[in-house]
């Protein structure tokens, strides 16, 4: 008998089912397992080929995820993995984002329970990007990539079955969003002309990372006109700029996507730091553009060292602090960025992959050697 047998005969933890893929669908579907999508069986041939690439007790959790507080074990996150499509390198990955979103500042909680309708977003960056085929380029957001698609299912299967994001249960999204079956792409470093968003979180170049980020889906930005980093900026600040966003009552961190075209454009007249700052400064709009209910209920009551006496021309920015917006180049060719909002009550949380002896894995390969 195999070590994962044995551990699932321990725990009375595996079922019988008919070898029929539309009957165990069904059984799945008919428990909640699933997300309305078909699903890959997870026999105990394909769920121990998942976990060959786990240097971790299959039984010890690496987090506990909200708002259950499930316990997210390999041996759990393996049977989401294979029910999702995921090839086994693919599965460091995966729980390296799991762990990530399962710290205390990106707030699993909020993010999974909240009528809002945002989703956790993962950035990759680093070797194991290119390892596995992660695309950052040109429909970096949609469909067409197994590793994008497959590992953010994956993720979405474990909010959903460990974690207990059920639909008006655990998870009370007013309207739900497409971000909540998959949110997995990397950043292009290739052609990017700053450093990469993780050397910019602290780490280093050569590590593999991913960044986690409780968020709305991408919203386009138009600019095919502006020849200079400042017209760009400017086109980006007037999108940022709406009344509709958590954003504005949080100490938020929004994402910024510029396309490489508009990136070189930007980087030709300033440096990263410099691009916050400005969009900090113009990302605004007047206090009179809220309704009156806003402005007298939470404006003037939340935030009323500010806003107390404040005239209706006082200026709302749509980030409280430039430092806080990130900015990542994601794309392919096109004058084109697009806004990230967030839920606003979470904090970005990058973590880059490692062996169990703490030192840094760059690839899926690597870490699955030891």
């Amino acid at each position: 008998m195999s070590d994962l047998a044995e551990l699932l005969k321990a725990q009375d933890a595996s079922i019988d089912a008919d070898d029929d893929f539309d009957a165990i669908n069904r059984l799945y579907m008919e428990r909640g397992w699933g997300d309305g999508l078909p699903l890959i069986p997870p026999t105990m041939e394909r769920v121990e080929q998942m976990l060959a690439y786990c240097d971790r007790p299959w039984n010890e959790p690496l987090a506990k995820m909200a708002p259950r507080y499930g316990e997210a074990t390999p041996l759990r996150l393996a049977a989401n993995a294979v029910m999702a499509g995921c090839a086994p390198n693919f599965f460091p990955l995966f729980m390296l984002a799991i762990e990530a979103m399962c710290e205390e500042p990106f707030n699993l909680y909020g993010v999974q329970a909240t009528t809002h309708l945002c989703a956790p977003l993962v950035i990759v960056n680093g070797p194991i990007a290119l390892e596995l085929g992660v695309n950052s380029g040109h429909n970096a957001f949609g469909p067409g990539t197994r590793s994008n698609a497959t590992i953010g299912r994956a993720i979405r299967l474990a909010l959903v079955n460990i974690g207990g994001a059920i639909p008006t249960l655990g998870d009370m999204s007013t309207f739900g969003a497409p971000s909540k079956f998959s949110y997995l792409v990397a950043e292009n470093e290739a052609a990017s002309p700053w450093a990469p968003l993780h050397v910019e979180r602290g780490f280093p170049k050569e590590a593999s990372t991913v960044t986690v980020i409780g968020a709305e889906c991408p919203h386009n930005i138009n600019d095919h006109e502006s020849l200079s980093g400042e017209g760009i900026l400017t086109t980006i600040a007037g999108t940022m700029a709406t009344t509709g966003s958590n954003d504005i009552f949080y100490s938020a961190q929004p994402v910024i996507v510029m396309g490489p075209e508009h990136a070189k454009t930007v980087a030709n007249d300033f440096s990263k730091a410099e691009a916050r700052r400005f969009l900090r400064e113009h990302a605004t709009l007047a206090l009179g553009k809220f309704s009156k209910e806003n402005i007298e209920r939470r404006f003037r009551v939340t935030f009323k060292e500010k806003y107390a006496n404040a005239g209706l021309d006082a200026p709302v920015y749509a980030v409280q602090n430039a430092e806080d917006i990130i900015i990542a180049v994601i794309g392919g060719a096109g004058k084109h960025s697009a806004y990230i909002p967030t839920f606003g009550a979470t904090k970005a949380v990058t973590r880059a992959l490692k062996r169990k002896d703490g030192q840094l894995a760059k690839s899926a390969e690597e870490f699955r050697r030891g």
